[in-house]
């Protein structure tokens, strides 16, 4: 692995994993999304919700007719 000189070392030359950990936030957190306001957030989610619960009850009701034909 190369040698990074912007992190962080210990008095032994080890790496620094707090060191480690602030720049692995520092990445995720650039390229993160700005937090929505919590009425739009809850408007945005409810259509997958929706769409989980549809297909959840189809699987049901698709499994009830197979397993009726079956015992049939």
């Amino acid at each position: 692995m190369a040698h990074n000189p912007q992190s962080p070392q210990g008095p032994e030359g080890h790496p620094d994993p707090a060191g480690n950990t602030q720049m692995f936030r520092a990445f995720v957190d650039e390229g993160a999304p700005r937090q929505q306001s919590r009425g739009s957030a809850v408007q945005a989610s409810a259509g997958p919700r929706v769409g989980v619960i549809l297909a959840v009850v189809v699987a049901v009701v698709v499994l009830a007719g197979v397993a009726w034909l079956a015992f049939a």
